[in-house]
């Protein structure tokens, strides 16, 4: 007998958080991720393809991309091996979001807060949190610019054990971590979307 395929495989994620016949489960991630004062209640998946501006522009391919209830522009990318470029990768990634929203002539005031989520299935940042945010904010003060930019590593290795899997996101990162332990189907009986 075969076990589940694992969820952290791109084309695997993508089937269950990029589908469009299961938005709950996006919301639910989504939810658990960004901790809105406002819940998610809807999400449009969009094609994953980065529109070029030019004919030489590079070709990306993001793994989910949504717009949310919030009118927030979504991605959220899954990688499973260190290629050491996660950081310029992500803010590129963010920057395409950002500037494709706009047409010639459009003002500025119709731009949506664009937040970039990265699942890495590997240690990438100096600190010892497993989800670290960052956003644009003086180096003096520490005063934000602004919440238009936002960027969420995820690195699953720092999940330690005997974290509350009453925090939603604690139970996604066990689900991606290893779909058929004891703890994620002791979820599954209480959590629908799991």
């Amino acid at each position: 007998m075969r076990g589940l395929l694992d969820p952290k495989m791109d084309f695997v994620f993508k089937n269950i958080f990029g589908s469009e016949k299961h938005p709950n489960i996006l919301i639910s991630f989504l939810n658990a991720t960004l901790k809105p004062k406002d819940l998610i209640t809807e999400v449009e998946i969009k094609n994953t393809d980065l529109n070029k501006g030019y004919i030489e522009d590079k070709f990306s391919r993001l793994d989910v991309k949504a717009t949310t209830s919030n009118n927030e522009i979504i991605n959220i990318e899954i990688q499973l091996k260190n290629e050491y470029n996660m950081i310029k990768r992500s803010l590129y990634y963010w920057s395409k979001l950002y500037s494709e929203q706009l047409n010639e002539g459009e003002d500025y005031s119709l731009l949506k807060r664009t937040i970039c989520i990265n699942i890495l299935n590997f240690k990438y940042l100096k600190t010892r949190m497993f989800h670290s945010v960052y956003r644009m904010k003086e180096i003096h003060t520490n005063e934000e610019l602004s919440d238009i930019q936002e960027i969420h590593f995820i690195e699953i290795p720092k999940l330690e054990d005997g974290s509350d899997e009453k925090d939603m996101l604690v139970a996604w990162i066990e689900f991606l971590k290893n779909p058929e332990s004891e703890k994620v189907r002791s979820l599954e009986m209480s959590v629908d979307e799991i």
